[in-house]
């Protein structure tokens, strides 16, 4: 392909995902009472189980309602019509690839929607618990005035978290499959992967509690050890492959 042609095509490609993106968000926004109810029912959750608690969702300005109503709605657009616009980036890249880099690129793209979906599945089971710890810090005799905006600003943070962290995996397979970082090299740093996973959970998410730390942290590091089998699958099929004649000396004597 010319240049030009390399130009139109991804011009196609990013027409087809913005569109994408588009009407999953109209979609989203017809359906935006049912969005509002999934999002809110973790606070819903918290409110039932605390009943003195004085707290409510509010709306701040004559505005807030409107944005917050497209805010939602390309949130749940991005998240829904992931699978067509990650499409679209891997069938751009792969006319350039070989037909095993066609193979290994297509089983990223397979495990990567997954993972970000169990990750998000994962923040919104344990947003109840989450939310009781944060409010469980005011003081006795005070009402916690939750703007809407805030609310989900914090909830969408939540989950894209939690998503965008259960991709770890695939970027160490992908390293193992570039040649960047092999098995024994996962195996022999683990003790310093599992702090840094600890450390980057403690930062990422948005609150500052242990029991979302460690929630957050365990399962990365069960994907750390997932990761490092699926690569030591990988580096003993990269060994079948290579050549004998790669580990003879250049100066030893051919038997030929």
């Amino acid at each position: 392909m010319t240049l030009g042609e390399h130009f139109r095509e991804f011009r196609r490609r990013l027409f087809i995902a913005a569109a994408s993106v588009f009407v999953a968000s109209i979609v989203a926004g017809l359906f935006y009472d049912q969005v509002f109810a999934f999002l809110k029912r973790p606070f819903a959750q918290y409110q039932a189980a605390n009943p003195d608690n004085l707290i409510s969702l509010n709306f701040g300005e004559a505005t807030s309602a409107l944005s917050n109503l497209i805010s939602l709605s390309i949130f749940v657009g991005v998240v829904a019509s992931s699978p067509i616009w990650l499409y679209q980036l891997w069938a751009f890249v792969v006319p350039g690839l070989t037909r095993k880099e066609k193979r290994i690129s297509l089983g990223f793209l397979g495990a990567t929607i997954p993972l970000f979906l169990v990750g998000c599945a994962l923040a919104y089971a344990i947003l109840p618990k989450s939310l009781a710890i944060l409010y469980g810090f005011s003081p006795e005799g005070t009402s916690n005035i939750q703007q809407v905006s805030m609310y989900f600003s914090f909830v969408t943070r939540f989950i894209l978290v939690f998503g965008l962290g259960f991709l770890f995996p695939v970027v160490l397979v992908g390293l193992n499959a570039i040649g960047v970082m092999s098995a024994a090299r996962l195996l022999q740093g683990w003790r310093v992967a599992v702090v840094l996973i600890f450390v980057f959970a403690a930062v990422a998410t948005p609150t500052a509690d242990p029991f979302t730390m460690f929630v957050f942290a365990a399962p990365l590091t069960a994907l750390y050890f997932g990761a490092w089998f699926v690569c030591r699958i990988l580096d003993k099929r990269k060994e079948k492959a290579r050549p004998d004649w790669l580990d003879v000396d250049d100066t030893e004597a051919s038997p030929l």
